[in-house]
């Protein structure tokens, strides 16, 4: 199996630049400091996959070939994660787009936005399939499976995503027990790492880079990075070589040669 992953965005909740700031990161001339909020793209066995619609999701996909999604994984209900819902409008052109999340996740989205759905539904709104899913129970899209795992953003459980050998998780600042044999034998890990000053509700840059020691991943990238983290030149000076801060449009091909079957409890 092979995986194409595109980080679309590599940002946190308020993206890079900051508003108002003027500092050397915000201020920086380097592409790789420009922080979309987080979302990534995953091609595996022909089917795209999209994790998270955050507000910046019109801008991504004006870079991107006007394609249909097979399913769009979302990881929680913050609006840097789901803001950009209704934008993928557009995209029904091609029939309705199947949302995947958790029950709060999926309760928040009619909420929000709920002239999507029910008798009266706005009748230029985009038609959006929602789908419940659970920690620990396999998604099958296709061909393609995909484990769900529980991560902890501060006090609120949340989605990371698992497909072959390579995983994805944002806004973590714990893993439970349980969910690490979900992070075993990876090639790739594309996680958060938000800044070096300790956070109530993410995990810092080394906090990120002792899970990824811990778990022997080959390669992974942080994202999720506030402008506090740094710059992306900087970051090539202390961090080990297979850990590198992603950046907004990074492309990152993996071939996997083990198929994941998770531990049965």
């Amino acid at each position: 199996m092979d995986i194409k992953i595109k980080l679309l965005g590599t940002g946190t909740s308020s993206g890079v630049p900051l508003i108002g700031c003027s500092c050397n990161v915000c201020s920086s001339t380097d592409c790789r400091d420009r922080r979309y909020r987080s979302s990534a793209l995953i091609e595996v066995d022909g089917k795209r996959i999209l994790i998270d619609c955050g507000p910046d999701f019109r801008e991504q996909m004006l870079q991107e070939t006007f394609l249909p999604f097979d399913a769009v994984l979302l990881t929680h209900e913050h609006y840097d994660h789901v803001g950009g819902l209704d934008d993928l409008r557009p995209f029904c052109v091609f029939g309705a787009v199947n949302i995947y999340g958790e029950g709060p996740c999926i309760k928040h989205i009619e909420q929000r936005i709920p002239y999507c759905f029910g008798e009266h539904k706005y009748p230029s709104a985009p038609s959006l399939v929602l789908h419940e899913i659970e920690p620990f129970k396999v998604l099958e899209i296709g061909n393609v499976k995909i484990f769900p795992f529980r991560v902890m953003h501060g006090q609120m459980p949340i989605l990371g995503f698992r497909i072959g050998q390579f995983a994805y998780i944002t806004d973590m600042k714990k893993l439970p027990s349980e969910s690490r044999p979900y992070l075993e034998d990876l090639k790739c890990l594309v996680v958060n790492g938000l800044r070096h000053k300790p956070h109530p509700t993410h995990q810092t840059i080394e906090d990120a880079v002792e899970l990824i020691n811990d778990l022997d991943v080959p390669e992974a990238r942080l994202i999720h990075l506030a402008h506090s983290a740094g710059l992306h030149a900087d970051s090539e000076n202390y961090l080990p070589p297979h850990i590198k801060f992603g950046y907004d449009g990074e492309e990152i091909n993996i071939q996997c040669d083990a198929d994941f079957i998770p531990v049965q409890s």
